[in-house]
């Protein structure tokens, strides 16, 4: 299937919709008998809250790191297809915020990556979600750590 930048197939950060459909696109491949994808989406409650929206930045470095991340996940686990994207700017309930496909040939190894992928990401990518409560208040939380 090829190296591991070339089995890192999606790597990005962007303010437009992000889909299940087009990450599972990007990892499509006949070679592989399993896609598990992940779809992080913006739910209307934290802690006993309720929240409003979520705004997301990214540091100018994020579309690297997360770029970084996916090779490593494709470095770790030989015969994968890494997508994923992680969206910034205002988002609504329900919107999705960030959204990965992992293809293999057995649906562990995809179980597997597809978890550390996303555990990864949270750590390592450089982004922040304000949350906005309906009660008018709101706090910053760092995606990372």
């Amino acid at each position: 299937m090829g190296g591991a930048a070339q089995r890192a197939r999606l790597a990005a950060l962007c303010e437009q919709e992000i889909t299940v459909a087009r990450m599972v696109e990007a990892v499509s491949d006949p070679r592989c008998g399993a896609v598990v994808t992940f779809d992080g989406v913006v739910r209307d409650h934290d802690g006993g809250r309720g929240v409003e929206r979520l705004e997301y930045s990214g540091h100018p470095s994020a579309p690297q790191v997360l770029a970084e991340v996916a090779g490593e996940i494709a470095e770790r686990y030989p015969d994968t297809l890494i997508a994923v994207a992680h969206r910034v700017g205002r988002l609504e309930i329900g919107d999705s915020a960030l959204v990965c496909a992992v293809a293999a040939p057995h649906r562990k190894q995809a179980f597997v990556a597809c978890d550390e992928l996303v555990d990864t990401v949270k750590q390592r990518v450089p982004i922040w979600k304000h949350q906005l409560f309906e009660d008018g208040q709101s706090e910053w939380v760092g995606a990372l750590g």
